[in-house]
Order: structure tokens, then C-alpha cells, then sequence
């Protein structure tokens, strides 16, 4: 399961925070403006490959009347195999991840959401044992509550993937899965869209994961995860996380502070042990108290020991079944905690390889702005917008072109 999604995701594809299970590296957070609109072009190759593909479902269970209306208008698209193909992976480290996943846009608006929908998600929490900030946390990063669901026709761009051929397999079992779902009733061609890739709705459910997980919590007689309602896909979420296994009550993770010479070799999900253990070692939250018991528990330091440092337990585990990128799982238990009025991490980022700090970078970015060379905002993460700026200051004050930010750079625009 963790493998199927790898490459599904639209909602946090544009600045490096993948919603996609599987693999450790990050790319979206809003979906490119031309997803909106990619048109079909012919192609006998891809004719011939439906032709032969219908006949390949027939055998598994799909009725010529769902092969029909499925094909009456999808195409090929060559603008998901250009995706496809040139997909850019972001390494972003804790801190710049979380300065998207946990922005305070993100934040006001997840809180907004969840007091919106309180009801239906209190609904939810008490049916499947997932708190309501939680599944409003998943909520957010993966379509930004429902503002970025995606609009691309999803059976036109599974088959072309499928056609392609690059994972041609996988992306067939996708198609069928995805035909069994209109077969169901739950959903009809024109409705069914998503990501370029073929991820659905609020939740940006893959059709397996739609198959093994969605629900139909209205009573409608219909999972539907596409609607302006989310009910549907919020219970779905839910019901995915509480089938993987998560605890009610129980936390994903508590900062903590580390004691000098703690090693590194202590760090990472391989190692395991009971609160107290680690509490032996000199390991504290950032009161100063020991962590309660809530289970094994592993110590993650993504930045490194002198960096913010996390105790996490087996809901931490559960999240990675939804992805399992180590920054998507800290990044939805991190805003999970913000929805609820709990504080931002507390422990020191290191200084990034130039030597700046988040604020150095926000500094930089406003300034690059003020100076006519727009940086699309001041998050502090120095991504694809950030090093155009720069590039073009560069260049029109004489300076080598680099695109890199620095201290320097900041002191030229009056930082």
C-alpha cells in the first residue's frame, strides 16, 4: 500500500511537501495551474492500447456498459506523461517543510474547517476513533481542505499511464480499480477527477485505497469523496487510519529536549524503547518532565541532536500507512497539534548550508520583493520562485549568477 501512492499526490506538489505514500521525498503543495486544462490529443497507439486493454477487463468482472461510458470521452494526455516524466524531487529538511505543512495560513484555515464541520468530524471521531484534528490535519495537506482536489478526468489519465507503459502494470491496475468504482455507482465519469495521476478528491485517495478504505458515512447510498461535502472523505480518512491501527487518546509524537552527548546512533524508528527507558537517559519534554508512558516510543532528530527532537509512538507508525514520508507524518501530527492551540516546536533549528536561519531567509525574500524581484512570499524556504529572484538580481547588478541566497546577498538588499 505504501508503494501505491508514491506519485499520486496533488495537493502539496509545487513546493516539496508530497502527499504520496511511500519514499521519503517531497513535492507538491498546490497544483500547477495547467492541470486545470490538459487536453486530449490523438493517438492511434493509445486506440489500440484501450482496444486491447477492454478485453483484459472484461475478464476481470468490467461490463461493456462501464467500458462504454468510462472511454465515451476519455483520451490520451500528453501533458500527464510530460508530468510523468519529469517529475522534480525536492529534498526539503523539517524546518522548511513545516514552514508550508504548518504555515499560518494552513493553520487558520484548518482551524476554520474545524470548527466549520465539528459536528460531522466529532461524528466521525466517535464512529472510527480518530481524532477530528487529525483527519482535519490529513485534510490539509492533502488537498488544502478541499480547495485543491484536482480537475484532471481521471480514467483519461490512468489509461494513458497505463499506455505509457513506464509503470504500465501498476497504472492498469489502477484503471481497473477505478472502473470498478463507476461500476459501483458511487461516482460517474465526468465527476471522477483528480490529481494528473489519477489521486481523488479531499483525501486524494488512489482507487485501491478507495476500494479497501472509503466509506459511506452520509448514507446516500454513495462513497463519495469528490463532492463540495466532504463528509464522505473525511469519514474515509478516518476509517484508513483506524484500520491501520490507530489509538484514540494517544499522541503521534512529543518534542522533546535531548541531554548534551546524547548519540546520534540512539536516533531513528529502528530503536524502540518504553518512555522511562529514555527517560533514564536523561531525555525530557520541554518542561523538563518526563514523558508519560504512551508505548514504545523511537527518538527522531531529523536536523541532527543539537536540532528540535521528537518522541514518537505507534500513531506515528499509523500515519506512514498513509504515507510514509518521515516530514508528511511529522508534518500531520505537527498541525494536528496547531488546530488545538498547541505550540510551535520549540527546540532550535540548526543554520541551513549558507549559513542563514528561517528568519535570515524570510528577511531575504521580503527584500528581494521590495527590490522588484518577487519571490511569491516569505515563507523562508528558498525553493524554484526564491532562486529565480535571486538569479535575476544577480544578473542585473553584475554579481555571479548563482541563484543560491546568502548573508551576503541579505546585507547588499539592506538586511
Amino acid at each position: 500500500m505504501n508503494v501505491s501512492r508514491r506519485n499520486f499526490s496533488l495537493g502539496l506538489a509545487a513546493l516539496g511537501l508530497s502527499a504520496c505514500q511511500g519514499g521519503g521525498a517531497a513535492r507538491m503543495l498546490s497544483p500547477r495551474p495547467a492541470d486545470a486544462a490538459l487536453p486530449s490529443a490523438p493517438n492511434a497507439g493509445f486506440d489500440a492500447w484501450v482496444a486491447s486493454y477492454r478485453g483484459r477487463a472484461a475478464g476481470q468482472g468490467i461490463s461493456a456498459r462501464t467500458l462504454d461510458m468510462a472511454f465515451r470521452d476519455a483520451g490520451f494526455l500528453p501533458g500527464v506523461v510530460e508530468r510523468d516524466r519529469n517529475q522534480t524531487e525536492f529534498k526539503r529538511n523539517m524546518q522548511d517543510y513545516l514552514a508550508i505543512a504548518a504555515s499560518e495560513e494552513r493553520i487558520a484555515k484548518g482551524r476554520a474547517a474545524l470548527a466549520r464541520h465539528g459536528a460531522v468530524l466529532n461524528r466521525i471521531e466517535q464512529r472510527y476513533g480518530v481524532e477530528a484534528n487529525v483527519v482535519t490535519a490529513v485534510w490539509g495537506l492533502e488537498s488544502f481542505y478541499g480547495e485543491r482536489r484536482g480537475t484532471v478526468p481521471v480514467i483519461s489519465a490512468l489509461a494513458t499511464l497505463a499506455y505509457d507503459g513506464r509503470r504500465g502494470a501498476f497504472f492498469e491496475s489502477q484503471l481497473t480499480a477505478a472502473l470498478r468504482i463507476l461500476q459501483s455507482g458511487d461516482i460517474t465519469p465526468d465527476r471522477m477527477t483528480g490529481s494528473w495521476a489519477g489521486a481523488m478528491g479531499h483525501t486524494q485517495f488512489i482507487p485501491t485505497s478507495y476500494q479497501a478504505y472509503a466509506v459511506d458515512f452520509t448514507g446516500d447510498g454513495r462513497r463519495d469523496i469528490w463532492s463540495d461535502d466532504p463528509t464522505d472523505a473525511l469519514a474515509s480518512a478516518a476509517a484508513y487510519l483506524a484500520k491501520s491501527g490507530w489509538t484514540r487518546g494517544q499522541p503521534w509524537g512529543v518534542e522533546v529536549r535531548l541531554p548534551a552527548g546524547f548519540s546520534a546512533g540512539l536516533t531513528g524508528r529502528g530503536t524502540t524503547r518504553r518512555p522511562s527507558d529514555w527517560a533514564a537517559l536523561g531525555v525530557r519534554d520541554m518542561d523538563g518532565r518526563a514523558v508519560p508512558d504512551h508505548g514504545p516510543a523511537s527518538i527522531l532528530a531529523p536536523m541532527g541532536v543539537s536540532g528540535p527532537a521528537l518522541m514518537v509512538f505507534r500513531n506515528f507508525t499509523v500515519i506512514t500507512r498513509y504515507n510514509n514520508s518521515e516530514n508528511y507524518v511529522i508534518g500531520v501530527g505537527h498541525l494536528s497539534d496547531r488546530l488545538i492551540g498547541r505550540p510551535a516546536i520549540r527546540g532550535d533549528f540548526p543554520p541551513d548550508r549558507y549559513g542563514m536561519r528561517i528568519a535570515d531567509r524570510q528577511n531575504l525574500q521580503r527584500r528581494l520583493t521590495a527590490a522588484g524581484f518577487d519571490t511569491e512570499g516569505a515563507d523562508g524556504v528558498i525553493g524554484p520562485k526564491t532562486e529565480s529572484a535571486i538569479s535575476a538580481y544577480q544578473a542585473r547588478n553584475g554579481l555571479a549568477v548563482t541563484g543560491d541566497p546568502s548573508m551576503d546577498l541579505l546585507r547588499r538588499l539592506g538586511g
